[in-house]
């Protein structure tokens, strides 16, 4: 090896080897942030396949995600097919967690439930380090921590680039922020030659079509202050059950509201799902302290605690669309919130329709997880 030219200093070198350094542990870091193995497939679980089994376009792409299916027994009912959304937004993870703890609980004795926890995998690989959001975050079980990736709103840019500068949706023309191209929730119903997203999308939609999906829900969470939290909001196709299910939910401790999708506004799963198969289409959202722009510090207290003294403050002056006190909105309250409203759609399901009923047991129910703790309920 040569001798090292004489403008590179010492100290200089000092720094470059730091940084690399620095680079080498981010990068294990951040590889360790996309791995799949946090969801441990209960004994009700019948099969687990990947989205790409419906698009295999999508097989060996950051984009493919496990797909795990809950059926009833041979011989049994028929009864109908219901598939749950969680993941769709690495950074809302009750709905994520609401359907792990499906995955790990749930036994299917009529009908069928298809489970995605991690819609959007991409979203998992990376966070937004802009918002000093954490890369996990844990969950007290009796057997100890699990630990769970806080991922981002969007597919990862690593994987899907550039944005454009304005994102138009095919098929409507809406025109959107460039950055909108990478968010699942605005890619619907998908292309299979599209963007990544949109190929996602399309293999989501593809399943509904293809597995005769009768009611098909998206989990996701929101900010403290944005005016659709702590609500279903609903196709018109779908009105009449989410109606029964606001009723039956508001009776209870789960006071929740009840949105119509609007339909000038396109890509979102709601209205793509309800306009383009036969499937009835609502998305649930819960308060999420760790998305609001109010917030104080974001870390993974706050997303598991849900606590947050500014937040408070601000419900104090009115200036929040939920109630906000000391107690703020843990996980544990929000995953329940998520499994009570899938339950209670489950259940007004087969009311409405004999043949498309979903017999599901072993789920906790609202008031056991927030007793217990979401923890309890976790393989």
């Amino acid at each position: 090896m040569g001798r090292l030219p004489s403008s590179v200093s010492r100290p200089g070198l000092i720094v470059v080897a730091v940084a690399l350094a620095v680079s080498a542990l981010s990068a294990g870091e951040f590889r360790a942030m996309g791995r799949s193995g946090e969801v441990r497939p209960g004994p009700g679980v019948t099969r687990v396949g990947r989205l790409s089994d419906t698009l295999p376009g999508l097989a060996g792409t950051p984009g493919d995600t496990p797909v795990y299916t809950l059926a009833a027994p041979a011989g049994t009912v028929p009864g109908g097919t219901a598939l749950i959304l969680g993941g769709t937004h690495g950074d809302e993870p009750a709905g994520y967690l609401a359907a792990v703890v499906l995955v790990e609980t749930a036994r299917v004795s009529t009908g069928k439930l298809i489970v995605i926890p991690r819609a959007n995998a991409s979203g998992f690989s990376y966070n937004v380090p802009q918002e000093a959001h954490p890369q996990r975050f844990e969950i007290a079980t009796p057997r100890g921590p699990r630990s769970f990736t806080f991922g981002a709103r969007a597919t990862n840019p690593v994987h899907q680039w550039p944005d454009p500068q304005v994102y138009t949706h095919r098929g409507s023309g809406q025109a959107l922020s460039g950055t909108e191209t990478r968010n699942l929730n605005r890619a619907y119903p998908g292309r299979a030659d599209g963007s990544l997203t949109e190929q996602i999308a399309f293999a989501i939609t593809t399943l509904i079509r293809s597995e005769h999906v009768a009611l098909a829900i998206d989990l996701h969470e929101a900010a403290p202050e944005y005016p659709v939290v702590n609500t279903i909001v609903a196709h018109e196709r779908a009105t009449e059950l989410a109606a029964l299910v606001n009723l039956e939910l508001s009776g209870s401790a789960v006071t929740i509201g009840l949105e119509p999708s609007p339909k000038t506004l396109h890509g979102l799963s709601h209205r793509e799902w309800g306009d383009s198969t036969d499937t009835l289409a609502v998305l649930m959202e819960t308060a999420n302290p760790a998305q609001g722009r109010l917030r104080g510090r974001t870390d993974a207290a706050l997303v598991v605690s849900g606590r947050d003294r500014y937040f408070a403050a601000a419900a104090r002056r009115g200036r929040l669309n939920v109630p906000f006190d000391d107690h703020g909105w843990p996980i544990n309250l929000r995953v329940a919130r998520h499994v009570a409203g899938v339950t209670q759609f489950l259940t007004d399901l087969g009311m409405l329709d004999e043949t498309k009923a979903i017999s599901v047991a072993g789920v906790p129910a609202y008031d056991e997880i927030v007793a217990r703790g979401l923890g309890a309920y976790l393989r």
